[in-house]
């Protein structure tokens, strides 16, 4: 039972980290959010890290469902972990880049780099587990909104 639970935990405690260290580096400079100009749908900041730690446990399972199919499908695994990974590392500098250096338009680059890796990641996930692929729609669709409310806060803010 263990065995089969493990990949699943360390999966998503991979996932969780990256979200839990962005946020520490960040912690002192979130404010920004309540002093910008935001854009019509921008949600209340209480929200974000809701949101963020449901996409971080569902990024973490789909990622041990294809992890769990490299016995099937070793190279399609690997590439789908690989790209999944770009991703954790584009989403963690985004944070860095929009609440610490409070560049928007460098954190908006960053977010549609982010988004092609989701959809990448999709897309591989798709060839080798599409229920993991199908976890990931939820973390494509808040990137994308994200988005923009970041090009509005850039527009917004000059």
């Amino acid at each position: 039972m263990l065995k089969n639970i493990k990949p699943y935990l360390i999966s998503v405690a991979i996932s969780l980290f990256t979200g839990f260290f962005a946020s520490l580096l960040t912690r002192g400079y979130m404010d920004i959010y309540s002093q910008i100009t935001k854009p019509p749908l921008a949600p209340p900041s209480i929200l974000f890290p809701i949101v963020w730690t449901v996409l971080y446990v569902l990024m973490g399972i789909g990622a041990a469902v294809v992890y769990n199919t490299r016995s099937i499908t070793p190279k399609g695994s690997s590439k789908a972990l690989m790209i999944y990974a770009l991703s954790l590392i584009l989403n963690f500098s985004w944070s860095i880049i929009f609440f610490r250096l409070r560049a928007f338009l460098a954190a908006f680059i960053c977010l549609l780099a982010l988004l092609f890796s989701v959809i990448k990641t999709i897309s591989s996930y798709m060839k080798v587990a599409p229920i993991a692929a199908y976890l990931q729609i939820p973390y494509a669709l808040w990137v994308a909104f994200a988005g923009y409310l970041n090009l509005a806060i850039y527009i917004l803010n000059p």
